[in-house]
């Protein structure tokens, strides 16, 4: 298994492609069938309102702005019926951390899509999210998410991660959770039988050795619970946001290729690797895929947080299954557990 030395060593290393055939073999040896996978799901920001203010965000508003808002149940509604009739197979919710939707808000909510959905996954919540539950609840962090999983929630996002370190994270977004509560939350979901994905947000202006903090405390949990489903990468976007203004210089496509291949060398307890055609754009989401990425992520039905900070890719399920198709892979769809049950 690769040694944090040796990845920081692949850090400084300019040989781009020979980095990248070491990650493609790992994929292959993970992936030995040569399918890609996507999944049709949707975005679902339920608010915006949100108490954290995160510097590298365009997307929160205060509570009592007048562009805030908490969709109705009714609108949600609408659309999970219409990711169904699209394909879809699950919602990826998230929303701001609201300072005052108690527990009981999220259970009713959970409770009433799977009654009127129940075959939707639901991959909701971040850690902060988690978190801020708990808190403005007075309920445990066990408790919480025990009784949201029991209302219907099936598996946790990895947002909220961006670089888990602590001098970053006071650096970007000062009231957000510590890289400590982001681990237990994903800690305790695997104690209760739940999975979980893992992200990282690079190019906030963090070091290589903040990065690979990063690296390390996902490896870490996975080497102790099992029971992160994926890792997703990507690169921070600097249009729109606060962060934006001191941070001058996004991350190259050069810097994205490196850092998802040492993530596929220096994770190899991870199954799956996703590339983000919705950060860096479909041509070098193909690249990534001779990277050590294996997956290509949503179709993305819906997306507001991202194109928030100026980031505007839009790709149908045909254009994402002929990059994967052109790159000498077999695209299949799957569903939030890397399940590949679905046609061809």
């Amino acid at each position: 298994m690769m040694t944090r030395e040796q990845a920081l060593d692949l850090f400084a290393d300019p040989d781009l492609i020979g980095i990248g055939m070491a990650a493609d073999a790992v994929r292959r040896r993970l992936h030995p069938e040569g399918v890609v996978t996507y999944i049709i799901d949707r975005n679902i920001n339920y608010t915006n309102f949100c108490s954290e203010y995160c510097t590298f965000c365009a997307f929160y508003r205060p509570l009592g702005h007048e562009e805030g808002y908490v969709l109705e149940k009714e609108v949600i509604f609408r659309k999970i019926r219409e990711t169904i009739e699209l394909g879809g197979t699950g919602v990826l919710m998230q929303g701001g951390l609201h300072p005052e939707l108690k527990i009981e808000w999220y259970e009713d909510l959970l409770r009433s899509i799977k009654e009127r959905f129940p075959r939707i996954w639901l991959h909701c919540f971040s850690s902060p999210e988690i978190l801020n539950i708990a808190e403005v609840s007075g309920v445990s962090l066990r408790d919480t998410i025990a009784r949201l999983r029991d209302a219907g929630l099936d598996s946790i996002p990895g947002g909220g991660a961006e670089i888990l370190d602590d001098d970053v994270r006071r650096r970007i977004s000062r009231l957000k959770c510590t890289a400590a509560e982001w681990i237990e939350v994903h800690r305790v979901a695997h104690a209760l039988g739940m999975r979980t994905t893992a992200t990282m947000m690079f190019g906030c202006g963090e070091t290589i050795q903040q990065r690979m903090n990063h690296l390390e405390a996902v490896r870490r949990l996975q080497e102790e619970t099992g029971g992160f489903t994926a890792f997703i990468p990507w690169t921070f976007q600097r249009e729109n946001t606060a962060l934006g203004r001191l941070v001058r210089e996004e991350a190259t496509a050069v810097e994205y290729l490196k850092t998802l291949a040492i993530s596929r060398l220096y994770l190899e307890e991870i199954v799956n690797l996703q590339a983000s055609w919705v950060t860096q754009g479909l041509k070098t989401c193909q690249l990534a895929l001779r990277f050590g990425a294996n997956d290509v992520g949503s179709i993305m039905i819906e997306e507001n947080v991202v194109s928030a900070a100026g980031v505007h890719h839009r790709a149908s399920e045909e254009e994402l299954r002929r990059i994967i198709r052109d790159a000498g892979f077999v695209p299949k769809q799957r569903d939030t557990l890397y399940r590949t049950y679905f046609l061809s």
